[in-house]
């Protein structure tokens, strides 16, 4: 389904091309998914929603550094996230909810308000241990996820099309963009060096 939606887009995939690509009858697909959207829901929880339980888990066993924990979990996931299928979904969301509201509000609850959950609530506990300098915690937020968003957004759109000058390694921008951010948060000891 993921792949359909991707390549065709979601208004345009019909359901007995899904059931022909999964190897299934029409029939055994309605008995599991009683409609497109809730097939489509179904790839947003297995793809973006389960990822962001798992890195709720992590937080919540965590006991070291805010920053070192955020740049293993937000650099293991969005690599494994750019690397997969999955990519795919930011695409389908970004192009298509505007015509389905219910996935729209899905989304929205599923998706965003949990990694705005997690993220927020590790960005607040490194500001109070005094990890982190005092900032907005939701534009801070919004700064991690939405140019890596916009990566993957990129590499389902114009990336899959046409080469891109210069060529953008995703795993590399990932890390890079992290750590941009992270060291950007991070508070100082000693004022950064100046160069000329």
């Amino acid at each position: 389904a993921l792949t359909l939606f991707v390549e065709k887009g979601f208004a345009s995939t019909r359901t007995d091309e899904v059931a022909l690509r999964a190897g299934v009858s029409k029939g055994t697909l309605y008995l599991y998914f009683p409609s497109k959207e809730d097939l489509l829901k179904a790839v947003i929880a297995q793809q973006l929603s389960e990822r962001i339980a798992e890195g709720a888990a992590m937080a919540a066993v965590h006991s070291g550094s805010i920053a070192t924990l955020l740049r293993t979990m937000l650099a293991d996931w969005w690599t494994q996230l750019y690397d997969s299928p999955a990519a795919g979904v930011f695409k389908l969301v970004i192009t298509e909810v505007r015509n389905f509201p219910e996935i729209a509000e899905y989304y929205q609850r599923e998706v965003v308000a949990r990694a705005h959950e997690v993220l927020g609530g590790l960005l607040r506990e490194g500001m109070a241990r005094g990890e982190f300098r005092a900032v907005p915690v939701d534009a801070a937020v919004h700064s991690l996820l939405f140019p890596l968003i916009m990566l993957c957004l990129h590499k389902h759109s114009l990336g899959a099309c046409m080469p891109c000058e210069p060529h953008i390694d995703g795993p590399v921008f990932i890390r890079q963009h992290i750590d941009l951010l992270l060291d950007g948060l991070c508070l100082r000891t000693e004022p950064p060096p100046i160069h000329p």
